[in-house]
């Protein structure tokens, strides 16, 4: 496949965006908010389907104060522009590299239009101003996953990975696909050093 911008956008970061978004509405409109009842899908005894609220970042950073719609809301915008300055600086230069930008797109899209869009869902909020309701805005988080030996790092997890989304593993791909690209130009710059 030629790794056009073009075609990164139309063959995965659309795609990936649109089963992110339909995964994330299938959860608030199935699963009811958080203080309005508690519904878990165990799907195995290590892979759970649940329904979290993230205001925050990775990890749940940040969630639950006062800074953190304002600062997530605006990130994207710079990453963007990060995006767009080094790939027109070539710094995406590798095939691993030009999949890693289609995949942080999906990802920056999915969760960011959450954010803009879902503190509007919430019933405790219904009755608020537009400006209130947008600062409510948080990330769906749904995909809950026990891991072997992740309570002895994080005892009070009791194993559980912190919960995620397609959108949060599209980045951690992405972050993934840029080190082996950085790995791939490193190794490549050695070999015409010699």
């Amino acid at each position: 496949m030629n790794l056009s911008p073009r075609n990164l956008i139309c063959f995965i970061t659309l795609p990936l965006y649109v089963l992110d978004q339909i995964s994330k509405w299938w959860i608030v409109l199935t699963f009811p908010e958080p203080g309005y009842g508690n519904r878990v899908i165990e799907i195995t005894s290590w892979f759970e389907i649940i329904r979290v609220h993230n205001q925050g970042v990775a990890f749940g950073m940040g969630h639950g104060s006062n800074w953190a719609p304002i600062v997530f809301f605006f990130v994207p915008m710079l990453a963007l522009f990060g995006i767009r300055y080094f790939w027109k600086k070539g710094v995406f230069s590798t095939k691993p590299a030009k999949i890693a930008v289609a995949l942080l797109l999906a990802g920056i899209f999915g969760n960011f239009t959450d954010r803009v869009f879902q503190g509007f869902q919430l019933k405790a909020y219904a009755e608020e101003s537009f400006w209130t309701r947008l600062s409510e805005g948080y990330v769906v988080d749904f995909i809950s996953i026990w891991l072997p030996g992740f309570a002895k790092i994080m005892p009070r997890s009791g194993g559980w990975w912190p919960t995620f989304n397609v959108a949060d593993s599209c980045v951690c791909i992405a972050a993934s696909l840029l080190f082996i690209s950085g790995y791939m130009e490193e190794k490549a710059q050695k070999a015409n050093k010699k």
